[in-house]
Parts: structure tokens; C-alpha cells; sequence
């Protein structure tokens, strides 16, 4: 929307008043939603071809260092595990993370959400090439040498890179770059889990920052691009089938609260525990290229204890939700795969957290579960909802995700009530999600709640000042400089003609201008200011768009003009906008009863 056009007043000498008002609607989009949603079927293409050869990439990778032959077959890290390759091999694939991140790219480094958040609110959404070359590279290598991670969250990053330099081949703003770049990421996540409407929900609840048409149906048309190629690239059905029973009795759901809420603490301590680990690499005295090499030898013992840990884990997904794992080993792996995905995640490697997440959330779901109706492998499925959601703090995405993965949507009451506790206790613990905690110790401080506008809502009858003190327009300048220099009750004034129409605004600064420009002593306002555009507002003009006005006009005040007579009836400052949101958070704050229930008592 172009401002200047759309609200711009012309005043002419002392007559005809012309005005245009903005087009309103409950919606701020236009065509090029449809230009951005063609574009992202390119890149859904472009992300789900990627994500195919990052998986193919890992499985190189894996039978490469596991079974020394040269095949994209696929491969269990658990079946090769034991001796001295298992701790020499992912120290040797984190070295050769350590020195792609120093004379590559840092931005490789991490598990990509938080870097892909950064680019999109702080960095004009751009990626470069490098990252979408060296990031699957790089996150291949870590996972296939054995790193506890899996690939959702590099494919997020390969994917928006996708997104962000497609976008950066056209004339796009910031905004439409962002839309791509999020499409791509959907489109990528979508391809790995096939899971369309989860992707379509993190964008939402993690990425997009916004709600919006422009931006959200594009994303849906990347998904969705991605989701019709992922049965020709890698297959159908759901990832993790789940074939148990959805347990039918009344406590099912405040026992899916409890597991939430078990979920929530631990993936609130999880969270603080991986950046206290990252402030112990920070302190170490050598450089950082070192520090997955030593996060690798943690990764290599827990892989000597329990050769599960090792790499993306997919099948200990599986075997949780079959539910015929005995206690011991579920505990096993639930402690060893804690700890060796700690250290690794916060030495800096490259790897995802959305796999370790599930296989965590899982175990502790299977864990509660033993003692619960259903058996373990609905409850698994029910800790896997609600750690996600508690780690990344996206609700509505663990509970879908949950779903679409064992491609059971009979379990979405559960998983909801899960997801949901989590999320409300994890909010109430920890102020940063593990993902926004790192932006915001880079000094990014964000914030994940939406909400209308208070100024959206108000009109610019509701917060103006009424009958505004004016000047005439056949004031001569020489009696506007005495009016300023003794002492005007206002920094500026409206400027009006015979007719109340305004002609323009005068300050003081613009009166002491006029003196040291000598007018004529003949000059009136109306000379001075009527040749000038003046912009308008009118009393039922939603106040957001009177604020925009003035950013865009840059000026501090506003007049109010009756729409049909064109007659200044108010004034709009800058004050009075700050007046309508102090309004808005009064309501949220300030509390008060307006029925006291009575109570009475029989004699």
C-alpha cells in the first residue's frame, strides 16, 4: 500500500478539497500473494529435491565411516557400533564440522531454527549460497559419523537458504523474501516427516512471526509442493506407524496433562542444561573449531554404553511407540541419549534437535507409561507431542506433528492436552524456548505472542483532541512570529481558511525560519503554506492507519477533516496514539469485580 497516494490531501487556495481514503478490509492482501504463492511452488520443489539428497548424503556418509563401502543404501550406525571406531569416528567427522565452520561458514554451526530466526527478523531474510551448500554437507557428516541428531532441523536451514536466494533473484521486500525463506523451510521439513500441516503450523508458531494471508497461504503452497513429491523422492505413509490402541476410558485426558506436564519440567531442564554447557565451552581456552571434537568423545562413550544414541535414532522412535522395550532399556536410553545430545548440540556441531526431542519426550512418555492404562507406546507417542511443544514452545505443531507422524488422528485429544500442559508449564518456568535463547543472547530479544493492535481497533474520533486551537490563513507572517515568540500554548497549529478547511500546519521552528528569510510584510499563512501537499486524516479512520500516515509523511501531528465538507473538526499528535495502547494495557492489567455473587444463609 502505498501511504503517500492512498491518504494524501490536496488543499488548493482557498477551495476545492480533494481527499482519498485507504481501501479497508479485514485483510491486508493483494495480488502478489498470488505472485508469492507460484514462487513457492518452485521452491516446495526445490526444498524436497534437497531434502532427498540430504538423506541421501546421511546414508553415504554412515556406510562410508560404518561399513567402509561407497553406497546411499540404508544403514544402522547400532549394528556397527563397538570398539575404538566408535569414539574415533565422530571425533573425526566433528574436526571436519570444526574446520567447514571456521573457513566456511559459522552460520553452519547449531541445529539452524534460531540462525534461520535471526536471518528472517534480523537480516532482511537473506541466506547465502555457502550456507545452503556447507549446512546439509556439514550436517550429513555429523549425523552419518554417529552425532545424535536428526535431520529436520539442517534440512529447515537448507530449505530456507532455498527460499531466501530464489527470493533474492526478483524484485522482492523483506517481507515477501521472509514469506520464501519460511515456505522453503516448511517445504523441507514437510519432505523429511511427511508432515504437511505440522510444517505449516511451525511456520506460524516458530518462523513467520505474523499471521497473515500474504505469507501464510504461499507457505501452505511450498508444503503442500513438497508433500506431492516426497512419495516419488522418498516414500509414503506416515514415518513412525503406530498400530497400538488409542486407550478409551474417562482419565485419558488428565493423564495426557500429567505426561505433559512430566514433559514440561524436563524439557525446561533440558533446555537451561544446554546453555550452561555452552557457557563451559565458551570459557574453554582454545578455539571453537575444537569444540564438537570434544563433544565427540562424549557422543563416542555414550555410543560404547548404548550404541542407540548414535546418530538420527529413527528406529528407537519406532521401537518406543511398538511398546516391547523393558523398562531398563527405555531408561538407558532416555539418560545416555540426554547426555550425549547435550554435549553435542552445545559445542556448536551441526545437527537437528527435533529427533533427539522425540526420542527423549518419547522414553519419558514410555517411562510414565508403564504404569498407566494403554500401555507404553500410546504414552510414548503422547511424550513425543508434548516435549516438542515444550522445548520449541509451538503447541498446536506437537500436537499435529504427533499425529501425522504415526498417522493416527484418533490420539490428537491426547496429544493435545499433552502439548498443551507442556507448553503452559514450560512458559510459566523459562522465559526463552531452546531455540530463542540463543538469539537472545546475541542481544535479540523477541517475542512469539500475537495480537491485534490496540490501534487497529480505535478510531481517530476516539483518541483525537477535539476543536483544535487554529490560525487564520489571512494571518500575516510577521503577527505568526509575534504569536510564536510570546509565547504559543502549542509547537504547532493548524492553518485554516474562511470556511474552517485547513490549508496547512505552522510550527515554531517554521516561524523562525520566516524571520531570518525577511518575508514581505504583505506574506500571509495561506501564501506560505497552501503550495504544500497536507495530509489528513478523518474521524473514522482506524487510528493504525492515522499512524502510519504520519511515519510516512514524517510529521508528529495530524489534522482531522469531516470527509464530506472537508472542515478541520480535530488534531491528531503523537500522544494521543501512545494514550490508545496505555488504554490496551490497562485493560490487561487492571483488575475489578462488577458482580459480587451474594451469598445467603437459611435461618
Amino acid at each position: 500500500m502505498h501511504l503517500e497516494k492512498e491518504f494524501m490531501a490536496q488543499s488548493h487556495p482557498m477551495g476545492a478539497f480533494i481527499t482519498r481514503q485507504p481501501r479497508l478490509a479485514d485483510h491486508s492482501a493483494d495480488r502478489r500473494m498470488i505472485l508469492l504463492a507460484g514462487l513457492a511452488l518452485v521452491v516446495g520443489t526445490g526444498s524436497a529435491g534437497a531434502a532427498w539428497l540430504l538423506l541421501k548424503l546421511i546414508a553415504l556418509v554412515t556406510n562410508l565411516a560404518w561399513y567402509g563401502r561407497f553406497s546411499v543404501g540404508p544403514a544402522s550406525i547400532t549394528n556397527a557400533a563397538g570398539g575404538a571406531g566408535t569414539v574415533l569416528i565422530p571425533v573425526i567427522g566433528s574436526v571436519m564440522i570444526g574446520l567447514m565452520a571456521r573457513f566456511g561458514s559459522p552460520k553452519i554451526r547449531g541445529h539452524g531454527i534460531p540462525e534461520a530466526i535471526e536471518a528472517i527478523l534480523y537480516g532482511q531474510s537473506r541466506l547465502s549460497l555457502k550456507v545452503a551448500l556447507l549446512k546439509p554437507l556439514s550436517s550429513a557428516l555429523s549425523i552419518g559419523s554417529g552425532g545424535p541428531f536428526g535431520a529436520e532441523g539442517p534440512i529447515i536451514m537448507t530449505g530456507g537458504a532455498i527460499g531466501s536466494l530464489f527470493a533474492q533473484c526478483f524484485k522482492l521486500s523483506g517481507a515477501e523474501r521472509k514469506t520464501l525463506l519460511v515456505a522453503g523451510a516448511a517445504a523441507g521439513m514437510t519432505a523429511i516427516f511427511g508432515t504437511p500441516v505440522a510444517a505449516m503450523l511451525l511456520a506460524i508458531e516458530v518462523m513467520l512471526f505474523e499471521w497473515k494471508p500474504r505469507s501464510f497461504v504461499p507457505v501452505v503452497a511450498g508444503a503442500l509442493t513438497a508433500s506431492a513429491w516426497r512419495p516419488l523422492l522418498i516414500g509414503t505413509g506416515p514415518l513412525f506407524p503406530f498400530t497400538g490402541a488409542v486407550p478409551a476410558y474417562d482419565g485419558l485426558l488428565p493423564a495426557a496433562a500429567m505426561v505433559g506436564l512430566f514433559s514440561g519440567v524436563v524439557a525446561s531442564l533440558l533446555s537451561a542444561a544446554l546453555y550452561r554447557l555452552e557457557d563451559g565451552f565458551h570459557r574453554l581456552p582454545i578455539h571453537w573449531m575444537w569444540w564438537p571434537a570434544l563433544a565427540a568423545i562424549v557422543v563416542g562413550a555414550g555410543g560404547l554404553i548404548d550404541p542407540r544414541v548414535l546418530g538420527a535414532g529413527y528406529g528407537n522412535i519406532q521401537g518406543l511407540l511398538d511398546g516391547h522395550w523393558a523398562l531398563r532399556a527405555i531408561l538407558l536410553l532416555l539418560v545416555v541419549k540426554t547426555v550425549v545430545w547435550l554435549a553435542a548440540l552445545s559445542s556448536g556441531t551441526s545437527g537437528g534437535i527435533l529427533a533427539p526431542i522425540l526420542t527423549i519426550g518419547g522414553a519419558l512418555g514410555a517411562v510414565i507409561g508403564m504404569w498407566l492404562p494403554g500401555g507404553p507406546g500410546f504414552w510414548a507417542l503422547a511424550g513425543m507431542a508434548a516435549m516438542m511443544s515444550a522445548g520449541m514452545r509451538a503447541p498446536l505443531t506437537g500436537a499435529v506433528f504427533a499425529v501425522e507422524l504415526t498417522g493416527r488422528l484418533d490420539a490428537l485429544p491426547a496429544t493435545a492436552a499433552a502439548a498443551v500442559a507442556g507448553y503452559a508449564l514450560a512458559v510459566l518456568v523459562l522465559r526463552r524456548s531452546i531455540l530463542t535463547e540463543k538469539v537472545a543472547r546475541r542481544g535479540r530479544h523477541l517475542s512469539q505472542e500475537y495480537g491485534v493492535d490496540p490501534l487497529a481497533l480505535v478510531r481517530v474520533s476516539e483518541v483525537m483532541a477535539k476543536d483544535p486551537a487554529t490560525l487564520p490563513a489571512w494571518m500575516r507572517t510577521g503577527e505568526a512570529l509575534i504569536f510564536f515568540e510570546e509565547g504559543a500554548r502549542h509547537r504547532s497549529y493548524p492553518v485554516v481558511d474562511d470556511k474552517g478547511r485547513p490549508v496547512g500546519l505552522v510550527s515554531r521552528e517554521d516561524a523562525l525560519r520566516w524571520r531570518g528569510a525577511a518575508p514581505g510584510e504583505e506574506e500571509t499563512l495561506h501564501d506560505r503554506v497552501s503550495d504544500k501537499s497536507l495530509a489528513v486524516a478523518t474521524p473514522e479512520m482506524p487510528a493504525i492507519q492515522a499512524a502510519e500516515l504520519m511515519i510516512a509523511e514524517e510529521i508528529g501531528r495530524l489534522p482531522v477533516v469531516d470527509p464530506e465538507s472537508g472542515k478541520l473538526v480535530g488534531i491528531l499528535a503523537r500522544r494521543d496514539l501512545l494514550k490508545a495502547r496505555a488504554k490496551s494495557t490497562e485493560q490487561e492489567t487492571k483488575r475489578k469485580r462488577y458482580v459480587k455473587p451474594r451469598i445467603t444463609v437459611a435461618a
